[in-house]
């Protein structure tokens, strides 16, 4: 939005709001009580404790000198709410600053002096904050002087849903061991702690969440189970096993590779549309429905012809080439215009889509379809490509697609087992060789 305000000052105003005549009496220093919390200073804290106050349930209020737009509520504005200019401001409690920092030794004296564990000045308990924060120690801490391990947030969130990172796993295990429900869910989208564990690809947290009696196809609240999550979620190349060593155990706890969600996408679509070549087949050969069509009629192949020209990086022609050999039913032939156009910029998968038929009626259409640039930089398929429409394709073409209609959805499995030459059992498969014979 044009014309927010920028930044005038980084300097934090700090409140103290308690009803203690002892604190104002003493005119207490405030911001360096705020500053032994977040330093953890444990020397400094408890004498400041000692000579100016008694009631360590306070409410800080951080007030930043800087102007943020914020939304009013929707119930009272509508759906567009109300946006007005306001001072950043936010409220917590020394509780829930130590738990945020993980300095266990002030969290300890602070409970010592009976420090409400469950307070939310500013919608998160201190559990809350130990939780983002992957300080299992002070997790630990705080339920043992009982803190609830099913409080809901501002956020309607519990704990075990805010433990989503690696470091987090020593929390998710504590919280499990006092009484979190691993299936409790947020009030908003109605995940469950094993959709979070699912969506960050958190292979630990998914095990510790199955071992302890989470329901594995669980619905949020686009009826998505944690599988398809993790199939959504399955992006980055840098970040792909992890989501297929997730998927893998879903699958071993029984979950259901052809659930759908409320467009009626399947795992498979979604680990297609990120050209997720591993997971692809591992759904596969879980019995995923190769043939199966979303809301708007799109089908785990055409999934990756939508986004294979934004993730060559990932070599989609391979999940496209997985799903052909397992029996996905081919695109229209009047549609080949579309992918030309679309995929151009990767011609083998061109060269797959052209081998997966015995013919194709190849026209004029079809040259005007690719870019000039990717024509040019792929000049030797493309020229194989257009003079099959003068000539027939070569016997050996023939019987492979005869041998491929025989086998239909087993071909991937049962080529590999066919006494012959493996450069032969590759042409069988559609292994791309970079010209059209």
């Amino acid at each position: 939005m044009e014309g927010l305000p920028g930044s005038a000052s980084k300097k934090l105003q700090i409140f103290g709001k308690v009803g203690s005549e002892r604190w104002a009496k003493n005119h207490a220093p405030v911001d360096k009580y705020y500053k032994s919390l977040v330093r953890g200073d444990l020397k400094k804290l408890k004498a400041l404790i000692d000579q100016y106050y008694e009631d360590v349930n306070m409410t800080f209020e951080i007030s930043e000198n800087e102007l943020e737009w914020q939304v009013k509520s929707h119930a009272t504005f509508g759906l567009s709410g109300l946006w007005s200019l306001e001072y950043k401001r936010e409220l917590t409690n020394p509780l829930c600053i130590s738990a945020s920092h993980g300095h266990t030794a002030c969290l300890r004296h602070l409970l010592f002096w009976r420090a409400d564990p469950n307070a939310m000045p500013g919608g998160q308990s201190a559990l809350h904050e130990a939780c983002r924060g992957g300080h299992a120690d002070c997790v630990e801490l705080l339920l043992e002087h009982k803190a609830n391990p099913n409080l809901l947030n501002d956020d309607g969130q519990a704990p075990l849903h805010l433990c989503t990172s690696q470091d987090s796993l020593g929390c998710a295990r504590t919280l499990v061991t006092f009484g979190a429900l691993v299936n409790q869910p947020s009030e908003e989208t109605q995940e469950s702690p094993l959709h979070i564990a699912a969506k960050h690809g958190l292979k630990e947290h998914v095990d510790l969440y199955l071992r302890n009696g989470a329901t594995v196809d669980m619905k949020n609240s686009l009826e998505e189970t944690p599988l398809g999550v993790a199939c959504r979620e399955a992006k980055e190349e840098a970040k792909q096993e992890s989501f297929l060593r997730v998927c893998r155990l879903l699958i071993k706890y029984g979950a259901e590779v052809n659930s759908e969600d409320e467009e009626m996408k399947t795992p498979l679509h979604k680990a297609c549309k990120n050209a997720h070549h591993s997971l692809v087949l591992l759904l596969l050969q879980s019995q995923a429905d190769v043939s199966a069509v979303d809301y708007n009629g799109a089908s785990p192949l055409s999934c990756v012809l939508q986004t294979a020209a934004f993730k060559k990086e990932l070599r989609p022609h391979r999940t496209i080439q997985t799903l052909l050999n397992h029996g996905s039913p081919k695109i229209w032939p009047t549609a080949f215009v579309k992918v030309l156009k679309s995929c151009a910029s990767v011609p083998e998968i061109i060269e797959i889509l052209c081998n997966s038929y015995s013919h194709l009626p190849i026209s004029e259409k079809w040259v005007e379809a690719i870019p000039e640039e990717d024509f040019q930089r792929y000049l030797p398929f493309y020229e194989s490509l257009f003079h099959q429409m003068y000539t027939v394709r070569t016997l050996q073409h023939l019987c492979r697609c005869a041998i491929r209609r025989r086998l239909g959805r087993r071909c991937y499995c049962l080529i590999a087992l066919l006494p012959m030459p493996e450069s032969l059992q590759s042409y069988l498969l559609l292994e791309p060789e970079g010209v059209l014979l």
